[in-house]
């Protein structure tokens, strides 16, 4: 999910394209854009950025990889210096995720 202090997010449709067909069926993208928000003391624009994965983001070497592709988007979308923007990563297990009425375990 990426929250944004931002009137609207420039090109949110298509933060949501994977590079891959596995990707678009995969990844899932939520913009909320006009969040109050402050980030380090001031209320200026930023953007907070929620990355939820199964295996991917489980750890510190992994996170530093995407967090520097993210970032080198999330600036050029958004016109934020890098100091406003925050990612969260967040590793999940398959179980943790329901699709097509049953968890990510038995797909």
């Amino acid at each position: 999910m990426l929250a944004a202090f931002l009137p609207a997010v420039p090109g949110a449709a298509g933060m949501a394209q994977g590079r891959c067909q596995r990707c678009r069926q995969r990844v899932n993208v939520t913009v909320r854009s006009g969040l109050p928000m402050v980030l380090g003391g001031s209320a200026e624009p930023c953007a907070q950025l929620l990355v939820s994965s199964i295996g991917v983001v489980g750890s510190a070497e992994q996170n530093q990889r995407h967090s520097a592709r993210f970032f080198d988007v999330l600036t050029a979308k958004l016109g934020l210096g890098p100091e406003r923007i925050v990612i969260r990563f967040y590793p999940l297990e398959p179980w943790q995720i329901g699709k097509n009425r049953t968890v990510m375990t038995f797909l």
